[in-house]
């Protein structure tokens, strides 16, 4: 199973957002470090990307929501949504869900 999963739900459209390529990448004091790729399903999920586990460091998920509006005929402000985030000890899974409309976006640590 993969440490990272993530789940995108357009707001806007009240559906899951199938289709947005996200990237999982390890960040630091030099260039990020391109971990996985993937595009979210018909459901709006990703259920693996990336490694079983992670090691202690800073870590990106990048969100390519300029593909998302193109592709659904909307007008997006955001070309893309980052997240980054930090990973505690212990914690073997990491959730990220992410609500999107056109004109804001909203995430946090999911279950």
């Amino acid at each position: 199973m993969s440490a990272i999963t993530t789940h995108v739900l357009d707001t806007a459209l009240g559906r899951p957002a199938a289709g947005v390529p996200v990237r999982l990448e390890r960040i630091g004091d030099t260039t990020p470090q391109s971990l996985a790729e993937s595009v979210t399903d018909a459901d709006g999920r990703i259920r693996e990307l990336g490694p079983e586990s992670l090691e202690p460091g800073s870590y990106r998920l990048v969100f390519d929501v300029a593909h998302y509006a193109a592709a659904t005929g909307q007008d997006y402000f955001l070309s893309a949504v980052d997240i980054s985030f930090t990973p505690t000890e212990g914690r073997a899974h990491y959730h990220v869900p992410l609500l999107l409309s056109p004109f804001a976006c909203s995430a946090y640590r999911g279950s």
